[in-house]
């Protein structure tokens, strides 16, 4: 049940239970986009008693009904959904009402806990977002890397819905950016994902989007960097196709010059290749 909303709330890293230590290059990503989100702020809203368990609603001031719940990255394992909120104003120009949703981590919460977060947060928005100018009928989903996993994920699987009494369309599209499709064999990934669990869990089947394509599912909007790491852009790339090939409106973009990390930068730049491009196919959707 959503606790009360908190308005011009910033929730502070510090307030949140530790996470695992930061690589230098996420230590680095965590500093810049906190910095470039400091000036964003929105309505709070619990979905649970977990301080990860929360939404974040930034409202645009010309509202067209549109809906973007943005899921942040970290390789499932770091993130807050505060580093998000620097997408929200060029969004929120584009008259798209902007939601970060926050979900548990690994190794603490492994597979399907972090997911089913996402999944009640989406209820929450849903809920609650007409309050703020958003439509519950014109919500999109994304997310930068692990967070465009879980997007694409919850776009995809279709057995979620009934249980928190959502429509079946609840989830009008999806905008993953740099995600993880396959997490299984075959991934790429120099490790096994940590929040996949035990390594008997069998975890890997369920949590792959590439194996919950339905030719029902929602439309597509895909993005990684030009730069980004191989496997991405390998795992990008064959997703695409697959959902194509299922008959899913699927378009892509390649982010020209952008790395893993500058990608999701180039998702708050006005005048860059993201913004545009992506507000123009929520608005088409």
């Amino acid at each position: 049940m959503c606790q009360a909303a908190r308005s011009g709330v910033f929730v502070s890293p510090d307030q949140y239970p530790a996470q695992e230590p930061f690589t230098a290059i996420g230590a680095k990503y965590h500093d810049e986009v906190l910095r470039r989100g400091r000036d964003v702020h929105g309505i709070e809203i619990a979905y649970g008693a977990d301080p990860y368990q929360a939404i974040t609603i930034v409202p645009s001031d010309n509202p067209n009904g549109d809906v973007f719940i943005a899921l942040h990255g970290g390789g499932w394992t770091n993130g807050y959904k505060e580093w998000m909120l620097f997408m929200a104003p060029a969004l929120n120009a584009q008259g798209i009402t902007f939601v970060s949703a926050g979900y548990r981590l690994a190794p603490l919460h492994v597979f399907p806990a972090g997911y089913h977060d996402v999944l009640d947060g989406v209820a929450a928005v849903h809920g609650k977002i007409a309050q703020y100018g958003g439509k519950p009928n014109r919500i999109v989903i994304g997310g930068h890397s692990a967070g465009g996993h879980l997007a694409a994920l919850a776009a995809l699987r279709d057995d979620w819905m009934k249980p928190r009494n959502l429509p079946a369309d609840v989830i009008r599209g999806a905008l993953p950016i740099s995600g993880s499709y396959n997490v299984g064999e075959g991934s790429g990934f120099s490790m096994r994902p940590r929040f996949l669990g035990a390594p008997d869990s069998g975890a890997e089947q369920a949590a792959s989007p590439i194996n919950h394509i339905r030719s029902d599912a929602p439309p597509f909007f895909v993005a990684w960097g030009e730069k980004d790491f191989p496997h991405l852009c390998k795992q990008s790339e064959e997703f695409v196709a697959a959902l194509r090939a299922a008959g899913i409106e699927a378009e892509s973009i390649v982010l020209p010059g952008c790395n893993h990390a500058t990608a999701s930068y180039e998702t708050a730049d006005p005048h860059g290749h993201w913004v545009p491009a992506a507000s123009r196919w929520m608005r088409e959707h």
